[in-house]
């Protein structure tokens, strides 16, 4: 009996003949059946983020065959939830049909082995209250979105955990896009690496996981087997780069081409940040505000923050008076200050807590640099509705207070 062909990654396990190279596809310039040379298991979570799949997945399959025929020759993927059951994702679009992980009462997991890599896409977090919402106000509910986040509430995701760590413990290298990555924590496959996520959740995963490295200041980390993703359109930038590294550069331009995106951005590329400021032209500085907003909380020094951002204290103190006509440390605490303002605005935390979110060491340190800033205290300022109005707070802050659940 002749040999499996072998895993392209793990070169002493075989690698399963998949449906297309067994019906015999046909290689478009040589004519020979291809086996394909990428092989993806997508790992859906309940309300998984459209985007990313879409991106990531057409990727995939336009570099997969000529044209966007779709057919799986180069490329091959399939889709997997828990029990088999269709997903709903966070706009009501349904995947189905996919098939089950296993693993549980006694069910045997589906070979992860079979794949070059596992591909978890996250979905809104607290997507229990949205299938509780629709319990209580949409009983007569019964098509496919209720039936999708019925069957895949958070209680009942453990099998998902087991199956990433049961990947893990085979040497599957592992992918969380968007909020994929919170899984690939909770599976406790993560310990002692780095992982990319949305500028957008950054702040919630870093409270909720104080002990994960997590930066929001790039599209996404290849930190060897464990692979992170910001989501987004940045999905398409990351499977780019697998299908660079497992079938060529030329297949992944192809597939970018045709997807009308202008080119392949690194991993290393900023994050659009929604800074309010007029636009930062240099890659440093933007590099560095994001950073900033990521740490309102926490004060950095000029050191560490021209460390983290890739540059000089000296370069980085140049570059932020060229754009700003400011230093880094006088611009990051302007910063914390109209942060300071808008919780003064749009909460009801006092002002010593206020103070304190800013990252000042007492309510009198925060309240003489506030009065600095705005010309008012924090407490006769809050008293001004005329001043409320025409504040013009920052809309970046807006977003803020959408993650932490301000009111």
């Amino acid at each position: 009996m002749p040999s499996s062909p072998l895993h392209p990654l793990h070169p002493s396990r075989p690698s399963p003949a998949p449906a297309s190279a067994q019906q015999g596809h046909a290689d478009v310039f040589g004519g020979e059946p291809l086996t394909p040379a990428l092989s993806v298991g997508f790992v859906l979570l309940s309300r998984f983020t459209l985007l990313p799949f879409a991106a990531f997945v057409d990727c995939l399959r336009l570099a997969s065959d000529e044209g966007d025929r779709s057919r799986q020759l180069r490329c091959r993927w399939r889709f997997l939830s828990e029990d088999g059951a269709e997903v709903a994702s966070s706009c009501g679009a349904v995947i189905s049909p996919c098939e089950p992980i296993g693993g549980r009462h006694g069910q045997p997991f589906c070979d992860p082995r079979q794949f070059d890599y596992l591909v978890v896409i996250g979905g809104v977090l607290g997507e229990g209250e949205e299938a509780d919402r629709l319990e209580r106000y949409s009983p007569e509910r019964t098509g496919p979105e209720r039936r999708a986040l019925e069957r895949n509430r958070p209680e009942r995701d453990g099998g998902t955990l087991d199956y990433l760590r049961h990947a893990a413990a085979l040497g599957v290298p592992l992918v969380g896009v968007c909020t994929g990555v919170y899984s690939l924590i909770q599976a406790g496959v993560m310990e002692g690496r780095r992982c990319c996520v949305s500028w957008y959740h950054h702040l919630d995963l870093t409270r909720r996981f104080p002990a994960v490295s997590a930066v929001a200041d790039r599209l996404y980390v290849d930190d060897g087997d464990r692979l992170t993703c910001a989501g987004g359109a940045a999905a398409a930038d990351l499977a780019a780069y697998l299908v660079e590294r497992h079938l060529g550069r030329a297949w992944a331009r192809k597939s970018l081409h045709i997807m009308l995106l202008d080119g392949h951005r690194s991993g290393d590329h900023s994050q659009p940040q929604p800074v309010v400021f007029d636009r930062i032209e240099d890659r440093i500085v933007r590099r560095a505000v994001a950073i900033l907003e990521q740490h309102l909380g926490e004060p950095l020094s000029v050191d560490e923050l021209a460390t983290r951002a890739g540059a000089s204290r000296r370069g980085l103190e140049r570059k932020f008076r060229q754009a700003f006509g400011v230093g880094p440390q006088k611009f990051a605490r302007d910063l914390r200050l109209r942060y300071g303002l808008w919780l003064l605005y749009f909460t009801d935390h006092s002002v010593t807590e206020i103070g304190e979110r800013c990252g000042f060491a007492d309510t009198a340190h925060f309240s003489r640099h506030f009065r600095s800033a705005f010309g008012q205290s924090p407490s006769r300022l809050r008293r001004d509705p005329v001043g409320r109005e025409e504040a013009g707070v920052d809309p970046f802050f807006l977003h803020v207070g959408a993650r932490l659940g301000h009111r």
